[in-house]
């Protein structure tokens, strides 16, 4: 299922056909104000906002349900969200609307309006009510954008991690092959809590750090060779995976590592392996497939 380029409906039944409705949101977001997606005591988070401002549209409380929780100072481009609405919600927002009697519309519109210009929200729709953002989708993709110039470029300062030194762009690559498939990524990820488990007297277990990688890959821009980007497709990430990666490879890039020392920190699966973590500002959750 791709995202939704209009504020159609999309499910067999109407807003008025259900007491309560399943919405899906497409939205994107500058990370950089902002200590996170999740929401956080005390901070400014993307999920806080975003509730805030729905639940001041709506007239109703929400709870949001997201793709991939990203970092503090990571963006997204491609970021879902659902939640539940009451439609009676939706149907108000319907009879506002004079210009077009689209609720959904209006409900990006408003929310918009509050949240902008740091969160906009691209697409508001109903969806069938076994929809979840998080555990329907199918596979994630980000992208990392590194300047690799001699001088820093003041337009990109929070969008590209500029490294002065001459990176291989041909050895980059050839590492990316030791990612595909299904591993521990112990060595790439930041350790979560244990698991607790279903019996009361149960232990916690470690969580599962196996993932599976489908893509790995970096490019320069043809008009702009010194900018280079990585792309990575997965079915799901772990904390810090791709930032921890990404630093790993320009590594490789820079002659620090050999390409199959990529392979090697994998296989160990400790941490201390990976060395260093790439900045967060390069970073975009790009697309999430369903």
């Amino acid at each position: 299922m791709s995202a939704p380029d209009t504020l159609s409906n999309p499910d067999t039944s109407t807003p008025s056909d259900r007491s309560t409705v399943r919405l899906r949101v497409d939205l994107a977001y500058d990370g950089a104000p902002f200590h996170g997606f999740a929401e956080n005591r005390d901070v400014r988070t993307v999920a806080g906002t975003l509730r805030v401002a729905l639940q001041a549209v709506l007239g109703e409380p929400v709870e949001l349900t997201c793709a991939g929780r990203t970092d503090s100072g990571v963006h997204a481009r491609g970021q879902v969200v659902s939640l539940d609405v009451p439609a009676a919600a939706i149907e108000a927002l319907a009879r506002r609307d004079r210009r077009t009697g689209d609720g959904l519309r209006r409900l990006r519109d408003g929310v918009n309006a509050l949240v902008g210009p740091s969160v906009a929200l691209n697409a508001v729709s109903v969806v069938e009510d076994s929809f979840d953002a998080r555990f329907s989708a199918t596979d994630r993709t980000y992208r990392y954008t590194v300047l690799n110039a001699e001088v820093p470029d003041p337009f990109l300062v929070d969008r590209a991690w500029w490294v002065d030194v001459p990176l291989d762009l041909a050895r980059m690559s050839e590492a990316c092959g030791h990612l595909i498939g299904t591993h521990d990524f112990s060595c790439f990820c930041r350790r979560p809590k244990p698991v607790k488990q279903t019996a009361d007297d149960a232990p916690p277990v470690p969580a599962s750090l196996v993932r599976q990688i489908l893509t790995a890959d970096w490019s320069a821009a043809p008009d702009r060779p010194e900018l280079l980007t990585f792309t990575i497709s997965a079915t799901a990430f772990c904390h810090q995976m791709v930032r921890s990666i990404t630093g790993m490879l320009v590594d490789v890039g820079r002659g620090r590592r050999a390409s199959n020392d990529v392979a090697a920190a994998i296989a160990s699966q400790d941490r201390a392996k990976a060395g260093q973590l790439a900045p967060p500002h390069g970073l975009v959750l790009w697309h999430v497939g369903y």
